[in-house]
């Protein structure tokens, strides 16, 4: 029993220890692009991860989680937002239509709107519910075939329906760069069709690569294994 306890303890000091060496790697980018620390949310990415994992974040006082599968969010989430008044949950990963109803009940962010049938599947529930989460439109930048999100040449009419057709009010765009490739000029892209199309949220820069995404103007940073570790061995993703 003693060493089960200790490792726990162990874990739970190291989990906090590398929040707070992201949140100074955070505010170390903000300073060095001009910017302030308050002006980014660190989204503590949550998924693969137990409840027993995340209590010692949520303990060190972080109040902004991601995850990226609904099922999962709800199995996790329900009785740690009861028990912590005041957190935010966002929803990271593709999100079906069908599932519309259920992620508009949990989460506060989505960040994945990216096509017609969801848009209307988010419109509807967002009037039935009376929620309103912050929603972002995700852009594939490298235009690759097994990854949601709308292509950029076709993000401005994208934009313009979410309003006109579908009643959505967007706050800003994701992207996630091709894992082959430099992030920075995909970064930028999101970044010039968020200017274009006035909106002031970018979800953009992950583990490896939010100090670059920071530097073009990252409002919301997706960090997952920098805070948790290593993901379960049995996580998919």
């Amino acid at each position: 029993m003693q060493p089960e306890a200790g490792d726990r303890a162990h874990a739970e000091s190291s989990s906090a220890e590398r929040l707070a060496a992201v949140e100074r790697e955070v505010a170390a980018a903000c300073a060095e692009a001009g910017r302030e620390p308050s002006t980014v949310t660190l989204i503590a990415v949550a998924k693969t991860f137990p409840a027993q994992t995340i209590r010692p974040i949520i303990a060190a006082r972080h109040r902004v989680f991601g995850e990226s599968r609904v099922q999962e969010a709800k199995a996790k989430w329900s009785a740690l937002k009861a028990a912590n008044p005041g957190l935010e949950l966002h929803m990271i990963g593709p999100l079906q239509s069908n599932k519309a109803r259920e992620a508009l009940a949990l989460f506060d962010a989505i960040h994945s709107v990216d096509r017609p049938s969801l848009c209307a599947a988010l419109g509807k529930e967002i009037e039935r519910q009376g929620r309103q989460p912050l929603l972002f439109v995700e852009i594939n930048t490298g235009a690759e075939p097994q990854k949601a999100g709308v292509l950029p040449q076709d993000a401005d009419a994208f934009l313009r329906n979410c309003a006109a057709t579908y009643g959505l009010t967007i706050s800003g765009l994701m992207c996630i760069p091709p894992f082959d490739e430099p992030p920075a000029p995909h970064f930028a892209l999101t970044a010039k069709i968020a200017r274009r199309n006035g909106l002031g949220l970018l979800s953009m820069g992950m583990s490896g690569d939010f100090a670059q995404a920071i530097r073009l103007g990252a409002t919301h940073v997706r960090i997952g294994s920098a805070i948790f570790g290593e993901r379960p061995p049995h996580a998919t993703n």
